[in-house]
């Protein structure tokens, strides 16, 4: 490996360590308060630091997308990922929810190819298939009963998954203002609405647990965009798996979870699947449109905003934009 991949993917590494953290930290908090709450004030302390990033936007042109009904569309999944992501991680085993979440790649080779006219092999379709039934595994519908937390689990991995794919369709297309302001604003008004019905006091303490939400995550935002900015795709995308470890740990050592048998096979199931889709896209050949490889996986939310959107209103990587 040269040392460019090795800083990546240690970069990568220490990124998703935070991400980790930082969905700790959600749980933590989901366990006394709603989602949307949750949401609501990590926005609204996260608002100043994603708005001197959104400066950093020297294109000229208007606020209104070129693309109005993809951007709606992508608004409104951003929405039900962040929701449903904070909603799984207080009510699932960590463990658990990033089982599922690991679906997403796998869901963005599906729908890759209606919406961007990728054409899958039967090798990567065989990765997809096996894939889905590593979630089955983890799910066990009807020998298991399914909560909301499962369905919320599922609707973050497959909203974010679409999310992902439009922003690979009109991305280019569209400021980065554009992409990131709409699910921004929607976010904070939509929480904001719905925060006097579910609104309960908070301590000082879990105030600052929201400013830490909001300071991991886009902390951990940018130390992705250096990874990419130093490695080569296929040797930083994979490092998304490590999460799976610091689940184990933290669920383990902080709330006394315990990764029973099926979720251990289901999670090893998704992750190789997922790691064969990114290998297959890598290849001359292979993919057209490497929709993966070229997403920088993470669930999107207003204190997690999309790792790619930040790094074109940073500036030009060395290798390109990715």
């Amino acid at each position: 490996m040269s040392s460019n991949n090795l800083r990546g993917a240690l970069l990568a590494l220490v990124a998703l360590g935070i991400f980790a953290t930082h969905d700790v930290v959600v749980k933590t908090l989901g366990r006394g308060y709603s989602p949307f709450q949750i949401i609501f004030f990590a926005s609204l302390i996260s608002f100043p630091m994603v708005t001197m990033i959104l400066l950093r936007d020297r294109a000229g042109g208007s606020l209104w997308p070129n693309n109005p009904r993809w951007v709606a569309l992508r608004t409104g999944m951003t929405l039900i990922t962040g929701v449903s992501a904070f909603y799984a991680f207080a009510h699932l085993p960590l463990a658990q929810t990033y089982s599922i979440l690991f679906a997403s790649p796998l869901l963005i080779t599906v729908m890759a190819i209606p919406l961007l006219g990728e054409n899958v092999g039967v090798r990567r379709s065989a990765a997809v298939v096996v894939g889905l039934i590593g979630v089955l595994v983890v799910l066990r519908p009807g020998a298991e009963p399914l909560g909301l937390g499962h369905l919320a689990a599922l609707a973050a991995a497959v909203c974010g998954a679409l999310a992902s794919v439009i922003v690979r369709k009109i991305g280019k297309q569209e400021r980065p203002l554009v992409l990131m302001l709409y699910p921004m604003t929607a976010n904070f008004l939509l929480t904001g609405a719905v925060l006097p019905f579910v609104y309960i006091p908070m301590s000082i303490t879990d105030l600052g647990l929201m400013a830490v939400i909001a300071l991991f995550g886009l902390a951990a935002s940018y130390l992705m965009i250096l990874a990419y900015r130093a490695g080569e795709a296929v040797i930083v995308a994979p490092m998304q798996y490590s999460q799976m470890l610091w689940a184990i740990g933290y669920g383990w050592f902080l709330f006394g979870e315990r990764v029973d048998t099926y979720t251990q096979i289901g999670a090893a199931i998704i992750i190789v699947s997922g790691l064969y889709i990114v290998l297959r896209e890598s290849r001359a050949g292979n993919s057209e449109n490497t929709p993966v490889l070229q997403t920088h996986i993470r669930t999107e939310i207003i204190t997690t905003p999309r790792s790619s959107i930040m790094q074109r209103l940073l500036g030009p990587t060395k290798r390109g934009d990715r």
